[in-house]
């Protein structure tokens, strides 16, 4: 037997590549050569290795301290020779002065496509926490998109010699469809949508399956879960349960709707009744100030006819009493200033801080108290002049009336009286 045997058992291929249009991981094999053979796997020096953009070329080769695996990534398209192909070197060209096959299993692993599996999940009992003894079945379908992410991970995870990716899909969908089915379960009671809702909830429970279950797919697989598209969510509405706790949700729901409105409609019944009894306090408050200011004016009314016939009395010849206008306007001011206090309570500001009121003492006699209004008429009168003595509360004793500045300048803002007739 010759030194390479015959070409067609392998050896002398000519390119190593991979043109398979979908596929995960994929073995190269020479022309002629259907299973793993020692033949099959004799690589020539100077073929030609082609990886493209997006994909993994996988060395297996075995020396005498074990299996080592060797990556290249693509681009890559360079003939095998020592000098361009270093990783190989230990072995390329090791015998037969550099020209001789070696024996290396080579595997194109995808990168960059995704892979979809669709999957269905049978009918399963879903229970709305609410009613745990109205089991609803429920089925699941949709799809699942994936890609390699951690080829490391991967290879070492799951076995490349005789890989189908049809097998392969097969465990992922079962993974995935067992995953799922627990997720969904507990979907009602952890996220809170109630099992009638679940149909119109697709895009939420996608998004809850996919958060749950994307390092369970990287831990098992070392694969990235990029997707999870589920189409419809299917309840069971010729079971009897179905029906059931559709009509218990739905009167749990009017309950609670006509609950809420019972006691908004309360809220609004004391609401009214509340601002009702504010308004009725207000027009009772009110009208009792008005009935007090009439009762005051008709308190000054009489006290002013009153004072009018103690004007009068003792004037003998056209005189003034003194004493009983005095008294007069000492009354009136207390009742002008009685009823001025309840005009200002009537109204919505505040009453204005009480005005300095003063007391007189004219021929002896003391009077007062009484308010800068009234000194001012009483000195328009020529009842109180600059030479009386006056006294306001802070003050240690009588002072005469121009030590007092607010008083003094009253007398020089009055116009003096006027002349006697003729």
């Amino acid at each position: 037997m010759g030194l390479f045997g015959k070409k067609k058992e392998g050896g002398l291929m000519d390119v190593i590549r991979c043109d398979e249009p979908e596929y995960l991981v994929w073995k190269w094999r020479p022309s002629g050569h259907a299973n793993s053979t020692k033949k099959e796997n004799a690589i020539r020096y100077g073929s030609s290795l082609r990886v493209k953009d997006g994909e993994l070329a996988v060395f297996f080769y075995k020396k005498d301290d074990g299996t080592i695996q060797e990556f290249i990534e693509g681009p890559y398209d360079q003939t095998i020779k020592s000098a361009n192909f270093p990783i190989l070197t230990s072995i390329v060209g090791a015998a037969f002065g550099g020209s001789s096959p070696f024996q290396a299993e080579i595997y194109y692993i995808n990168l960059s496509g995704n892979i979809q599996i669709k999957f269905g999940i049978p009918y399963f009992d879903l229970y709305d926490p609410r009613f745990t003894d109205l089991a609803v079945p429920c089925s699941v379908r949709g799809t699942l998109t994936f890609t390699l992410k951690d080829y490391k991970n991967f290879i070492k995870l799951n076995r490349l010699i005789n890989f189908e990716l049809a097998d392969f899909k097969s465990q992922v969908r079962d993974f995935f469809q067992r995953k799922t089915k627990s997720v969904i379960t507990n979907i009602p009671q952890n996220e809170n949508i109630p099992v009638m809702q679940i149909e119109r909830k697709i895009d939420e429970i996608s998004d809850i399956i996919h958060s749950k279950l994307v390092t369970d797919f990287e831990d098992h697989f070392g694969l990235q879960l990029k997707r999870v598209d589920i189409g419809s969510i299917t309840l069971d509405h010729e079971h009897p349960n179905y029906d059931q706790l559709k009509r218990t949700t739905a009167d749990q729901q009017s309950k609670f709707i006509r609950a809420t409105t019972d006691v908004e409609i309360e809220n609004l019944a004391e609401t009214a009744r509340i601002k009702r009894k504010d308004s009725e306090l207000g027009v009772e408050g009110k009208n009792f100030a008005v009935h007090q200011l009439n009762q005051q004016v008709d308190v000054l009314k009489a006290t002013a006819e009153n004072l009018g016939e103690m004007g009068h009395i003792g004037l003998g010849r056209g005189g003034l009493n003194a004493a009983g206008l005095m008294v007069g306007m000492r009354v009136g001011g207390v009742l002008g200033s009685q009823i001025g206090d309840m005009m200002q309570g009537m109204g919505s500001t505040p009453p204005p801080p009480p005005s300095t009121m003063y007391h007189i003492a004219i021929n002896g006699q003391q009077s007062g108290p009484f308010t800068i209004q009234q000194l001012k008429q009483m000195i328009q009168s020529g009842q109180f002049t600059v030479n009386h003595y006056i006294w306001k509360e802070g003050q240690a004793n009588w002072e005469l009336v121009n030590t007092i500045p607010e008083i003094s300048n009253l007398f020089g803002a009055m116009p003096p009286p006027p002349p006697p007739a003729i």
